[in-house]
């Protein structure tokens, strides 16, 4: 029978541990350990779970950031940007007066519920805005900063948009004050003609089709006729905006009807400065309704309303010869004053598409 050997102490330096006092085991793992984590022998969570955590909330942060900078970049995040840094002035403002009444409206609502839609704006050299639109939500706020002096109204709530070009500003603008509060036929049109001033566009009527493209046809005509009493009275009339569009276009048919309308109509405003809409109105109609000597008192008569005269139809002259205009194309005047082209440059449709657009722009 093998013998059995026997088991000797454990021997740790000199002492010896024989059913004394186990030696002391201290442990690396943590010693306190979150409920329901506890995992294994006094380890809280395996290593691979703390990469894990730190990836996924990485990740999540990367994600939120990109998501705030593409909606800055696109103009969807609402900024709160300091009042006196926006410059109402960066457009040509297309709306040129308000109404008293609905100003203070607005300026109430914006005391009692503060600013509920935010202006759009597009960053400037210097760390200025320039506005786009809710050029009366700014008006508003300034008078309430001014009266208040109430921090409160040092801040404006805007989106920071970056168009393209001026061109689609101007249309944002024009966009936004058709759908909110309709201009007048004047202000229409006094738009078009100020952003082909400024170069933005480079004819009328290609200011017209991109500013009110989403109007009707007939309602673009109106405008279109309108800008002729831009063109020709916008220097003398003070309350343009009274305008209805009855009035409005019958004016337009007595400028096309007489070209001496307009001397005379700057001529009968200048001599009342101080007029009100309402007078001006009568010395229009005075003067449509025939020639008025300066400084005559309007009849009654004249200031009814009246329809333009039609134009004084054309006597009849002789057919010219037809005349070269270019290779191929000839110009030739009719009997009734219409022009008529021939040749056989007509037979080219990239001519005839060049010389339409040509045509257009005019």
């Amino acid at each position: 029978m093998a013998k059995r050997k026997r088991l000797m102490p454990i021997t740790l330096g000199t002492e010896a541990v024989d059913g004394g006092t186990a030696p002391e085991v201290r442990s690396t793992a943590p010693t306190t350990a979150q409920p329901g984590l506890t995992r294994g022998f006094g380890s809280v969570r395996p290593p691979i779970a703390d990469v894990a955590h730190d990836a996924a909330s990485s990740n999540a942060l990367a994600e939120v950031t990109q998501t705030l900078t593409a909606a800055r970049t696109e103009g969807r995040l609402i900024q709160r940007l300091p009042l006196h840094l926006i410059d109402e002035n960066h457009l040509v403002r297309d709306r040129m007066a308000t109404d008293p009444d609905e100003m203070a409206v607005l300026r109430e609502s914006l005391r009692q519920r503060g600013q509920q839609t935010a202006i759009e704006v597009v960053a400037l050299d210097g760390g200025r805005y320039g506005l786009i639109s809710g050029w009366r939500r700014l008006g508003a706020l300034r008078g309430l900063q001014s009266e208040s002096e109430s921090p409160v109204f040092d801040t404006v709530l805007a989106l920071v948009r970056t168009p393209a070009d001026a061109a689609a500003a101007y249309v944002a603008m024009v966009e936004e004050n058709e759908i909110r509060v309709g201009l007048s036929f004047y202000e229409r049109a006094r738009i078009v003609a100020r952003s082909v001033d400024r170069g933005v566009f480079r004819s009328d009527r290609l200011a017209l089709t991109h500013l009110f493209a989403a109007v009707s046809r007939s309602k673009r005509s109106k405008i279109n006729a309108f800008i002729t009493l831009v063109r020709q009275l916008d220097d003398v009339l003070r309350h343009p905006t009274a305008l209805t569009e009855r009035s409005g276009l019958a004016l337009v048919q007595a400028l096309d009807a007489d070209a001496a309308l307009t001397v005379r109509l700057a001529m009968a405003l200048a001599v009342e400065p101080d007029r009100d809409a309402a007078r001006e109105g009568q010395i229009i109609q005075g003067c449509m309704a025939g020639p008025v000597a300066t400084g005559d008192a309007v009849t009654p008569s004249q200031v009814d309303p009246v329809v333009a005269p039609r134009p004084t139809p054309m006597r009849s002259a002789p057919v010219s010869e037809p005349e070269p205009l270019c290779q191929g194309l000839l110009l030739r005047i009719e009997r009734d004053g219409s022009l008529r082209l021939t040749g056989p440059a007509l037979q080219d449709q990239d001519f005839v598409a060049r010389l339409t657009a040509a045509l257009r722009d005019l």
